[in-house]
């Protein structure tokens, strides 16, 4: 019996932590959506604009497919700003004298979900265009300019959330493979939304299940408990990296709670007859680890639901309340 009320009491003080630490995690949460949303309104809006002008005054949209995204064409984008930044710098103030105009066509580009502008200065705007279960949902611009048609290109602005590394991107793509760095930052910007969506789906959809729920600013890192049944189940998702959208790392626990007295004594004696201490052990609900790793979350979390009463039944006979 002194044993029972030990791990009772545990319960207690351990919910009591656990309380203040998914406060504490909430307002960190609400400080760092508000802190990157308010620092980047500004750029994202005048950018936006700039956008949204150079798209109203081609004459010309390219959708572009497999190869035909390549080096040459960069170059042939590069060539283009740079010749026009050059011409303009030609025009004297005042003067209306009409300069040869190189290139006639005003071309923007599209690859997949993004949008390759000309934009004026000698830069060239990428604007990505993230979605989700085949719904539209947040813009990304990124701004490359270069000094001169032959030297390298640099990263000069942008609206990519700050925990995305972009400049490591910046550092390790741009200066050798331009291409590869503008496709790796919109696999960035899509998989952060898919994994960030999925998230929302399943709060959204089974919330009155879900007693807490942890993740980092990337959604690379995700925890949260399954509490609508008479056990409890932790969930640890680990993403491998930043463009994957299926966790490689799932941890899936079932923990037995403690309904009743008479529940209380059964385990108690259950876990002593087996050789092992007062404390609850968990089980792994392998089950649940093998759908999490192989399908989306939000489906995932409807599969386990589904089969989880009578997993858990099997795993602790003794956790039913009689």
């Amino acid at each position: 019996m002194g044993e029972v009320n030990y791990m009772r009491e545990e319960d207690v003080k351990l919910d009591a932590v656990r309380a203040r630490f998914s406060n504490v995690l909430k307002r960190h949460s609400e400080l760092a959506e508000r802190l990157s949303r308010d620092s980047d309104k500004s750029i994202f809006d005048r950018l936006q604009k700039e956008f949204e002008a150079a798209r109203a005054s081609q004459t010309q949209e390219l959708i572009l497919k497999g190869e035909q995204w390549n080096d040459g064409l960069l170059a042939t984008i590069r060539e283009r700003v740079h010749m026009e930044a050059e011409r303009k710098a030609m025009q004297m103030p005042g003067d209306t004298t009409q300069l040869p105009i190189p290139f006639h066509d005003k071309i923007t580009y599209k690859v997949g979900n993004k949008v390759i502008c000309c934009l004026d200065g000698a830069r060239i705007g990428i604007q990505y265009d993230t979605s989700f279960a085949g719904e539209s949902c947040d813009l990304y611009h990124c701004v490359l300019e270069s000094k001169s048609f032959l030297e390298k290109m640099t990263v000069l602005e942008h609206t990519v959330p700050f925990f995305l590394p972009i400049r490591e991107a910046e550092n390790e793509f741009l200066s050798s493979n331009a291409i590869r760095f503008i496709d790796h930052v919109g696999d960035l910007l899509q998989a952060y939304v898919d994994r960030r969506e999925q998230v929302r789906l399943i709060k959204e959809l089974y919330g009155n299940q879900i007693g807490e729920l942890y993740h980092s600013l990337p959604y690379h890192m995700i925890e949260f408990v399954i509490e609508d049944f008479d056990s409890k189940v932790t969930v640890s998702l680990r993403y491998a990296d930043l463009i994957s959208t299926l966790p490689t790392g799932v941890s899936v626990l079932a923990w037995p709670m403690h309904q009743s007295k008479k529940s209380s004594d059964k385990i108690a004696l259950h876990l002593k007859g087996n050789g092992v201490g007062s404390h609850p052990i968990p089980a792994r609900l392998t089950y649940a680890e093998d759908a999490l790793r192989t399908m989306s979350l939000p489906e995932a979390y409807a599969e386990v639901v589904l089969n989880l009463p009578q997993a858990l039944q099997d795993m602790f006979p003794h956790t039913s309340s009689t």
